[in-house]
């Protein structure tokens, strides 16, 4: 193959395609570059397989440290090992992007796998990669309905105005109340993922418009390149069911089918026993005319068009509820008497229990990727255990699934979070998915942040989250729901969460199944959402309306000191020695950082007040006048050392103990015996001359 090349301007930087130089034994390979980005995305197609119901798309995000000119911190380990969970993330972003796009008859492995090769630490890879992706699989045989772009969106807020910023780069972000990233076509959206410091709605809906102004951009690029490179493509048949099974369901099976609905939506996922005696029924009478595969096929449609027929046409759900209608809510606190916090969170079937564990600053944790390293003070984990939904199965590691729902909910969570100034914790939150019938990740967020009250954290306002769904006959004939059940996620058209204060959004994640969601779509569901978000607010603080003025009794109470500089020799002392008696006396633990804070944790309070006290002694400046009492450390014969504060000492010269001639100061003091002193001069080297009092 030919190598062909092509570059598009964006925000500034220049975006390179490369296709026919690198892994040409790949189905479709294209090299990137934005700025001193680069990545690498091929796209490989396997056998077909027949027995499958579903896209069998694997998207893989590899992270390389050579990228960032980096060597594993491990002494013994030097090789890159199992994916990061930021790894993890960026390739579900780009996964959910392209999925809704692949037809659903189409059977064949498709194996995408995306390796980031250098990072310049200004561009973000995971906006190169996904559209790399987004060219790799137009440039490719496979019948995919793209191309779509994807573009990050910056808000810069500035004396009360707000500035939208397309590719902001890694310095511009820093400054940025929003972190918005979209996938779209030239007209429709098919991904949103957001993070934001409580915007409204009108900011999102127009940086949504600017988005898809630059994205058409890009993708004109690509269909322009593809032209080029000329390839076709493969031909596939659309999924299609036996309208014979459709009929005989229809007239035979309406009822069992009717009761299997109502059974589904009592939980998130399929009743398989339910469905097997349907099936089998059927199978018995015309063995000799359908397959197993077939019935079932015929059903799993059958049922979600039920499903669908009869909320258009009664405007009323299975449960019975309004399609703008929230199931019942209730919540309560500290439900755990150990933790430092906890909270259960309830919605209709859905139970989630967030646990809230205060550590000490250095419990954070440290990230290491080709970027650089950070460190995290919140983190939030998100466990689905098999029992949530009436199953048996694997527990262990957390699934890719788990890890996205985790991150969903602390990404919502962070931006009311308080300073590490204000509140120097590392903050861990565990939600206990306990069970399952739609949007967890929205209850494990409203959970969360009432155990974060529950524990004493002064987070700015509480947070909610609801999840909406989409049934669409046309761009104009569809019904919003709010509040969706797991039934209603598999037969609709969209999974649309929005989480936030009732001052504006912190967190938002869009998936689609359909081909994309129009303006008017996303600006009605960002209102209902709205709506629904406030009316779970005000549930939620019935339970608990504020942070608690103090923190659990049974977590570590902290405390940070920025010292000056040149103190922290002293506070540590010769090999240690000071540190190691301040934590010793004071039976708390103290670690100084690489920036110069001391941090001080400890369960009692007295003894970390303690510690901080004998730790501004030892750094604070002493003054002519001072009277202190202290410790007689040594005698010389010229007279005795005093130690006034923890590691500092003074000396007492004979002339100073007392009235009168002294020959020997042993007869005046004893090693360790306590003494009333007063600083009556600091010469020029900063030596300190006591007298007795």
């Amino acid at each position: 193959m030919n190598i062909i090349e092509d570059s598009i301007e964006i925000n500034g930087q220049k975006l390179t395609l490369q296709v026919g130089k690198l892994a040409t034994q790949a189905t479709t390979s294209v090299y990137a570059q934005l700025g001193e980005t680069c990545v690498l995305v091929t796209v490989t197609t396997g056998n077909k397989r027949e027995e499958i119901d579903y896209v069998p798309l694997q998207v893989e995000y590899v992270e390389k440290l050579y990228a960032g000119g980096r060597i594993k911190g491990s002494r013994w380990v030097k090789r890159e090992g199992r994916p990061s969970d930021d790894a993890i993330l960026k390739a579900r972003l780009i996964d959910r992007s392209i999925r809704p796009l692949f037809p659903q008859s189409y059977r064949k492995d498709i194996q995408i796998i995306i390796t980031l090769l250098s990072v310049d630490g200004v561009n973000s890879p995971e906006i190169l990669s996904a559209i790399t992706t987004s060219a790799a699989l137009h440039f490719s045989p496979i019948p995919w309905r793209g191309p779509i772009s994807t573009v990050r969106v910056g808000y810069i807020k500035n004396n009360g105005e707000g500035t939208l910023l397309i590719n902001p780069t890694v310095d511009d972000e820093k400054y940025s109340v929003m972190d918005l990233i979209i996938s779209s076509l030239k007209d429709r959206v098919v991904m949103i993922e957001t993070k934001a410091e409580e915007i409204s709605e009108k900011v999102l809906i127009e940086a949504v418009k600017l988005a898809k102004v630059e994205n058409k951009k890009i993708i004109e690029f690509i269909e322009k390149m593809a032209k080029k490179i000329g390839q076709a493509k493969e031909v596939v048949e659309e999924a299609f069911v036996d309208e014979k099974i459709l009929k005989i369901l229809k007239k035979d099976y309406d009822k069992h089918i009717n009761e299997m609905i109502l059974k589904k939506a009592e939980k998130e996922f399929d009743d398989e026993e339910a469905l097997e005696v349907v099936v089998n029924e059927v199978l018995e009478k015309y063995k000799n005319e359908f397959e197993r595969k077939t019935i079932i096929k015929a059903i799993d449609y059958l049922s979600k068009q039920k499903v669908r027929e009869e909320i258009f046409k009664s405007k009323k759900r299975i449960d019975e509820r309004s399609p703008d209608q929230i199931r019942e809510l209730s919540s309560e606190v500290s439900v755990l008497p150990r933790t430092h916090g906890s909270a259960i969170f309830q919605r209709g079937e859905t139970q989630v229990l967030s646990i809230v564990t205060l550590g000490a600053p250095g419990l954070e944790q440290l990230i290491e990727s080709p970027e650089g390293e950070e460190a995290k003070h919140y983190i939030h984990h998100y466990y689905m255990p098999p029992y949530s939904v009436g199953e048996t199965g694997r527990i262990g590691f957390p699934s890719r699934r788990e890890i996205g729902h985790g991150a969903l909910a602390e990404k919502a969570i962070e931006p009311v979070l308080p300073s590490e100034k204000e509140f120097p914790y590392t903050i861990r939150v565990v939600s206990e998915v306990l069970s399952s019938n739609g949007s967890t990740s929205m209850a494990a967020t409203c959970g969360s942040s009432l155990a974060l009250m529950d524990a004493g954290v002064p987070i700015k306002a509480p947070v909610a989250g609801i999840a909406m769904g989409l049934l669409a006959k046309s761009d104009k004939e569809y019904i919003i729901l709010t509040d969706i059940m797991g039934i209603e996620d598999f037969s609709g058209d969209m999974d649309f969460k929005v989480a936030g204060t009732t001052l504006g959004i912190t967190g938002i994640q869009l998936d689609v199944k359909i081909y994309g969601l129009t303006e008017k779509m996303i600006e009605e569901t960002l209102e209902k959402a709205k709506n629904a978000r406030l009316k779970i607010l005000a549930s939620m603080i019935k339970t608990i309306d504020k942070p608690r003025g103090e923190i659990s009794k049974f977590a570590p109470k902290v405390v940070v000191l920025t010292p000056p500089q040149d103190k922290i020799g002293e506070i540590i002392g010769p090999g240690g020695k000071n540190i190691r008696s301040l934590i010793a006396k004071t039976q708390t633990e103290i670690n100084v950082t690489d920036d110069g804070k001391v941090q001080i944790s400890g369960l009692d309070k007295n003894k970390v007040e303690e510690a901080a006290k004998l730790i501004e002694n030892i750094t604070r400046e002493v003054t002519v006048g001072e009277e202190f009492e202290g410790e007689v450390k040594r005698i010389l014969p010229f007279g005795a050392f005093v130690e006034i504060l923890p590691g500092k000492d003074g000396l007492v010269h004979v002339s100073k103990m007392g009235k009168g001639f002294i020959r020997d100061p042993g007869q005046v003091v004893k090693i360790g015996q306590k003494v009333k002193v007063k600083v009556y001069q600091i010469d020029n080297q900063g030596r300190i001359n006591l007298q007795m009092i």
